[in-house]
């Protein structure tokens, strides 16, 4: 699914008016339509207050065609006009006046603080102040009306963005956006819903399809892409049936140490899970019985050291190695990884300690065989690539990165991005149950078994996040976000691959 830039999609509403022979207070007032239909049908004509917040813009505009709505269907319905400005755009103009001229409602203007109406915790409230054309910040008496909004508690609704958040960069005065619980959006999902920073506002989030150009939204290329289940399934590699293990690859896993032989073990069954044909780890002599006893499918090679890897020596061709996880950072084991670096040329899979590992010796950074996928959460793509000032910059890091050292890069998280030269894939799946120890070690098996498959190492990590993902949904389901660790989302990666092809998509 394309996520479109803000100047794409009023590309897309253009083309839209000129291509369908519409004017754009009509295309409007579908939007507007479309919205009402969607609240009425959770409503059913019951329901509290209502009170409607609209800027002097189009999105102001979008907001009074479902305010006239809600009129006309006897909901309980206040309007209310945010004139910040003696400029309104003509289409919020013509909305107006068809809301003068058919109900009893005439809107309330607000002008300064002295007009806010006090608003109650069981009002609801919907938000159409401000949508994907803000690009400033918010004159003070505005900032301090969604403030108001903020305070009251009452439920609120956003419409296509929440007033005060930008589309296209960063927000800055994040004290002063809509904190909505639900936003329904226009025809695609904007990309600040799915960034750390700015993610937070939308609330739960519906994209409603207005209907804009077919044509431009297939042929118009985008940079960032939502990753759900009809793109996931797209990917998937069927078997066929005179195959054998071989077929499927042998991934090599290095990593644990004394303590932490657990982590790879999560790491190597996440591996078989995902459909690596055989596999074989690498761990010090302190893990060769806690590995067979835990995973009999496996095989194990052990380092001659007792506690930690020391020198990383295999009689095998691997497809696949993943590295780091457990391992931690002495010098001998920075000089084994050293080592195999410069022995290694198929792609890697690099976590934990590998990463760290990585960002304590740049210089290693340029033995990395090409196309190897890097697997950092927040703090250790900072150490990686440096601090940042907002999600804008840190994806144009990333991407300088991966453009520098010829790499697959994710960035782990409540939304994992994997990041290209020019593209970024937002994964769709996933819950907060797995934040929790191991989850990532989890996923540098899923993503080196699929690339033991013959998956290339970027639909491998792309399909490889999502699959982790969903393995997580179902299992928590059953188990609960509490109740939820690690190994539970490897036992489940078998469901995420059936789950593929059951229906609807999600």
């Amino acid at each position: 699914m394309k996520i479109f830039s803000a100047e794409q999609i009023k590309e897309a509403d253009r083309q839209t008016v000129s291509k369908q022979g519409i004017s754009s207070d009509e295309l409007m007032e579908r939007a507007g339509k479309l919205v009402f239909e969607e609240i009425h049908k959770r409503l059913e004509g019951s329901g509290g207050p209502i009170k409607i917040f609209c800027g002097i813009g189009n999105n102001g505009g979008d907001g009074l065609v479902i305010g006239r709505y809600l009129i006309e269907h006897l909901y309980d319905v206040t309007i209310y006009v945010v004139n910040y400005s003696d400029k309104r755009s003509d289409d919020f103009l013509k909305s107006y006046d068809k809301v003068k001229n058919t109900t009893k409602n005439w809107p309330i203007l607000l002008k300064s603080e002295d007009d806010f109406p006090e608003i109650k915790k069981e009002d609801f409230v919907i938000d159409a102040v401000f949508g994907i054309g803000l690009n400033r910040p918010l004159v003070d008496w505005v900032a301090n009306l969604i403030k108001h909004i903020n305070s009251s508690q009452a439920f609120v609704l956003s419409i296509d963005m929440p007033s005060g958040l930008f589309a296209d960069q960063p927000t800055k005065a994040q004290d002063a956006v809509v904190q909505a619980n639900f936003t329904l959006t226009f025809q695609a999902p904007k990309l600040v819903f799915y960034l750390p920073d700015t993610g937070k506002f939308a609330g739960d989030l519906q994209v409603i399809d207005i209907g804009l150009d077919r044509n431009y939204l297939i042929e118009t290329p985008t940079s960032a892409h939502l990753i759900r289940k009809q793109e996931a399934k797209a990917m998937y590699i069927p078997r066929e049936e005179f195959t054998h293990k071989g077929t499927y690859g042998h991934a090599l896993l290095v990593g644990g140490s004394y303590g932490k032989i657990g982590s790879i073990s999560l790491t190597a069954t996440a591996t078989l899970r995902a459909g690596a044909g055989m596999a074989t780890v690498f761990v010090p002599k302190c893990g060769y019985e806690i590995m067979q006893t835990l995973l009999p499918e496996a095989m194990v090679i052990t380092d001659k050291a007792e506690k930690h890897l020391t020198d990383i020596v295999f009689d095998l061709e691997p497809s696949v190695i993943g590295f780091g996880v457990g391992v931690g950072q002495s010098d001998e084991t920075l000089q084994a990884f050293e080592a195999l670096l410069e022995k290694t040329e198929k792609p890697m899979v690099i976590d934990a300690d590998g990463l760290n590992l990585l960002a304590a010796n740049k210089h290693l950074l340029k033995k990395l065989p090409k196309d190897s996928v890097l697997t950092p959460h927040p703090k250790e793509l900072e150490r990686l690539v440096g601090s940042w000032e907002d999600d804008f910059e840190k994806l144009e890091m990333a991407r300088a990165f991966v453009k520098e050292h010829k790499v697959v890069l994710l960035i782990k998280g409540s939304r994992t991005i994997t990041v290209t030269e020019e593209d970024i894939y937002i994964n769709s799946t996933g819950n907060p149950g797995m934040a929790t120890a191991g989850s990532g070690d989890v996923l540098t098996g899923v993503i080196t078994g699929l690339i033991s498959q013959g998956y290339d190492p970027l639909t491998a990590a792309v399909f490889g996040v999502y699959l982790h993902g969903k393995a997580g949904d179902i299992a928590v389901n059953q188990l609960s976000y509490q109740g939820l660790i690690a190994g539970d989302i490897a036992q489940h990666i078998g469901a995420a691959y059936l789950d593929l092809f059951s229906t609807p998509n999600a």
